[in-house]
This record gives C-alpha cells, structure tokens and sequence, in this order.
C-alpha cells in the first residue's frame, strides 16, 4: 500500500515537472528565460532542456556519474564541437578521484578546458550552448558549467577577395568572431584595445563585439554606438548588413554612412583615429564608424606606398569619380541642347553615327546602362570562372550587336564603357554603387534642362551630403566644416612625419599620434644629405684622388 501511495506520488510530481517545463518552453525567446534560476536537482533541469529541445534531433544530452555517487548531465550541440575535446572533459569528471560535487572545485581541480564559465540562470544557458559551448550540469548545484569546446573550424584565413592590395598585409577576417578579435588584437597589441560583447536578435542571438582603444577614443561615441545596437529588436542578425542599416543616422539617404571591411590593417588603422568597430558573428564584414566621404575615397594601400604616389593615385580617383557621375548626363545634355559646345569635326562624326538611331539620346543612354549593370550583376552571380568572361564577352557581344542594329550609336557605347571602367576606380563598393545609383536621375535632368539640369543635381547631392551626419560627425568633413589641419590626408596624403595628429572632428582624446623628435634630429644633422655618415672606401677613394691630383 505505501509502495502504490509512494509511486503515484512519484507520478504526480513528474507530471508538475512536465508542466512546468512546458510552461517555460512556450516563451518565444531565449532572453525570456533569465529570471528563471537553475535548478539543484539535476531531474527538473534534465526535464527543462528536454522540454526547450524538443524535436532536436542534433542536441547531445549524456549523463555521467563523478565517483559514482554524484550524477551529472553534459549537454551540447553534435556538430558545434570538438568532440574530442567533450569526451576528454566527461573522462576527467569520471574518474575524478577527488570527488568533487561542487561546479566552482570541478571547474579548478578536474576539467582540463581553459574556457569555463558559470551561469544561474537559462537564458545564459541555452545562448551558450546554441553557440557552442558544452554545458555541464551536477546534481545538487543551482549553477552550470560553460566549458568553450567549440569546434570544428570554418574557412581559413585568406586575402579578402573585395580589397585585394599589391603591397600590404594578406590576412582577411573570416565567419568567426573570435578569429576576426583575434586577428584585430595580433595588430594591435595592447590592453587598451577593448571588445565590449552583447547579444542581438531575439531568434538568432548573434553575438556582437564593439571594439575601441580606450584613451583614444572619445567615450560619448562608445556609449552611442553601444545605445543604438542594445535598442535593436529583430528576430535575427544574420550578417552586419542588418545593423548597419538599423543604426545609421538616415536610412533613406543613398550615400553609406558606415564604412565595412574584411582587413584587419584596415580595422586598426580606424581604431588608431579614434573609430568604433563592430564585429557580428557570422560574417567578415567589420563595420567601422563614424566615417565620412573621404573616407570611402581612401584605400588601404594609400599608407603603404610613398606619398607622392598615393597623393598621385588619390587625385585619379578623384577625376574617375567624377567621370563615373557626370560623363552620361554630359553626353546626352551636349547632344540634346549644348551641340555648339563641341567642335565641329567632332559634331559632324556624332551626327553621323547618330543618323540611323530611332531613339532619343536619353533612351539609347538608359538602354545601354540598364544593360551594363544586368550584365555586371550577372557577371558577379556567375560562378567565378565563368562570371568574368560572361560579362565581358556579354558586354563587347551585346555592344556591338546593337551597334549594328540601330538600337544605339558607337559613341554611346565608348561612353558606357568609360563610365563602368572609371566606377571600378573607387575603392569601396558601396560607394560605387551610390554614384552608379546616382547616374540614372542625373541623365533625366540632362535630359529635361541640358546642363542646368546637371548643375541642379549636383547642388542637391552637395546639399544632401553635407546635411548627412555619421554618429555626429558631419559627412564632408574636414572639408566641410572646414579643418585646414586634417587636409592633409583628404585631396593630398602627406607623408608620416606630417600626420602628427589624429582627425580633429572625432574629438579623440590623445591628438598626437606621430613623434616629431626623430625627424627634426634628421633634419639637424643633415641626414638626409648623410653628411654624418662617413664611408670608409668612398673618403680613403677622395684621398687618394687628391693625392693624385
């Protein structure tokens, strides 16, 4: 009779279990789950992570005995890590001759991972193990293990495809946070580099690192780039696409108001300014902030090369850009209204090869851009060793096939093909894709009002960009508002010993970044010159011509 009381006990409170554990596995999200403590008997807490893992059928739960007197439960994610490493873990808990029953003398005495941590609660629980992590559970403690067993590893680290350099370092980040921290820390190594983590994406929970040197950067920019992202609510982040566009200060603005980037060199250079970087797991792409127009205009290599070629480079980019922007609505503004602008040999070919199209200058224009972005599009979607000859081939293919057609003229095509050569000029490609975006209005109002159309367009985009503020900063800056000190790395790059300070309109906290000492003694002594530097063959040779003499 006690044995049937006592069973049907014992199948009562099985039952509260279960409903308790279907109670908490109804809240929709992971972060729901932090007021609700773990549990000492280890039987509720195996119930729960049943209950929030139901239907998963990669979850791991393996139960352990320590010395045969203490149960335990590892639980993990098959294909989220080493197992190797989780076996060893279990094997030192079994024979663990020590008898530890406590998680904090497990943790010190008997796990052989260099990562544990500890939580109380489920919500630390399961983000940890969805991330990777295998967490430990012994009976009679209301604490779990987090032992950092992750593994197996994803790509390689390898020369980032979109920002290839002929002089510079050829490491690129990679899909793993830790991996990309850590290529950040092998260039900057000192313990004023600070990576701040925090959780986003309420499905997803994607870690997120704010990375900044402290004592250079100004903290009001921290705690506002860290303010925008923990206001975030989203299901998911699966790539810093998703909080770039949610953090900037205009989403309807065309221009891109955060700069991103697979290099390293290119995250510590930013850090060194007195920027913020934002690493999201998952994706190589850092996003760096706040940025300015210049910003996009400048390449990695501009600092590994002397300065006079990367001065020279620069204004080419400059030229090309403009080129990018303006040879299209030119070319349908001078052949629509402005004719007598042009010489009139030049006049005559237009008008020749202009005879036999059918179609306005404006829509043989729209034509052949419209279908030379199709065909860089489909270039890039191609796989990679078809995609470039495809759109080549396409191009020179459909070009000329047009031409012989009637559908547009010879010049339009040179035209074309100066504008897409000249738009690879620019060193980022979300910049390249505002001023292709940009052609398509500028060519209309070329079209409706000839070159004052063109003139109006530019003002408008003059006046949008320098309305547009990144993170506070305005966009044109240091041009506009004007800061003759920070010029010096915009139109021109200086050479190092004259980027002494760090850009002004951050408002960093440590201006000075170059030393002035060395090269001031250089210049004193006559270094440059070497008259210091006595070479022995070079005086015994002047000696002996004297002697001759």
């Amino acid at each position: 009779m006690t044995r049937r009381f006592r069973k049907e006990g014992m199948e009562e409170q099985d039952k509260d279990l279960l409903e308790r554990a279907a109670k908490l596995a109804e809240r929709q999200f992971v972060s729901q789950l932090r007021d609700i403590p773990i549990h000492r008997a280890l039987k509720e807490n195996q119930a729960y992570i049943n209950e929030f893992f139901n239907d998963c059928s990669d979850l791991v739960v393996r139960e352990f005995q320590i010395e045969k007197s203490v149960r335990g439960l590892a639980v993990f994610i098959d294909g989220l890590v080493d197992t190797a490493l989780v076996n060893a873990s279990i094997k030192s808990l079994i024979i663990d001759e020590g008898g530890h029953a406590n998680v904090h003398e497990i943790a010190l005495a008997t796990l052989p991972s260099s990562q544990v941590g500890v939580t109380d609660n489920y919500a630390d629980l399961l983000t940890g193990v969805l991330s990777g992590d295998t967490c430990i559970l012994v009976d009679g403690n209301d604490q779990a293990l987090l032992l950092g067993l992750r593994g197996p590893k994803g790509r390689s680290v390898a020369e980032p495809e979109t920002e290839a350099v002929v002089r510079g370092p050829r490491d690129g980040y990679v899909e793993s946070l830790r991996i990309n921290t850590a290529l950040l820390r092998r260039k900057l190594k000192t313990p004023h580099l600070k990576t701040r983590s925090m959780i986003v994406g309420r499905q997803s929970n994607t870690s997120v690192v704010v990375s900044y040197l402290e004592g250079v950067c100004d903290p009001k920019l921290v705690e506002e780039v860290v303010g925008r992202i923990q206001k975030i609510e989203i299901d998911a982040v699966l790539e810093s696409g998703y909080i770039e566009e949610l953090i900037q200060d205009n989403a309807y603005s065309p221009f891109p108001q955060i700069q991103y980037t697979e290099r390293p060199d290119t995250t510590a250079a930013a850090l060194l300014e007195g920027r913020v970087a934002i690493f999201v797991d998952g994706t190589p792409f850092v996003l760096i902030c706040p940025t300015t127009f210049w910003q996009l205009m400048q390449a990695n290599e501009d600092y590994y090369e002397r300065y006079q070629m990367a001065t020279m480079i620069r204004w080419l980019r400059y030229v090309f850009l403009l080129v990018a922007l303006l040879t299209p609505a030119l070319y349908v503004a001078i052949t629509t209204f402005h004719q007598e602008m042009l010489p009139t040999t030049l006049l005559l070919s237009l008008a020749s090869a202009r005879e036999a199209i059918p179609f306005p200058a404006i829509v043989e224009a729209m034509i052949m851009e419209v279908s030379f972005e199709a065909l860089r599009e489909a270039g890039v979607r191609l796989p990679k060793t078809v995609g470039q000859a495809v759109s080549i081939l396409g191009a020179l293919v459909v070009g000329q096939a047009a031409v012989e057609a009637g559908i547009v003229s010879a010049p339009m095509v040179i035209i074309v093909s100066i504008t897409g050569i000249a738009s690879f000029t620019i060193p980022r490609y979300n910049a390249a894709i505002t001023f292709r975006m940009l052609r398509f209005p500028l060519m209309i109002a070329a079209s409706l009002f000839g070159m004052y159309g063109i003139l109006i367009g530019m003002m408008l985009i003059l006046g949008h960009t320098a309305n547009l503020r990144s993170f506070g900063v305005p966009y044109l800056s240091p041009t506009s508002p004007l800061s003759v000190g920070d010029l010096k790395d915009v139109v021109l790059r200086a050479p190092w010993w004259a980027l002494g300070k760090r850009p002004s309109f951050l408002d960093v906290k440590d201006s000075r970044r170059v030393g002035l000492d060395f090269r001031q003694e250089l210049l004193d002594q006559g270094g440059q010159r070497g008259k210091k530097i006595d070479h022995e063959p070079q005086a015994q040779m002047a000696k002996e011509g004297e002697r001759g003499s």
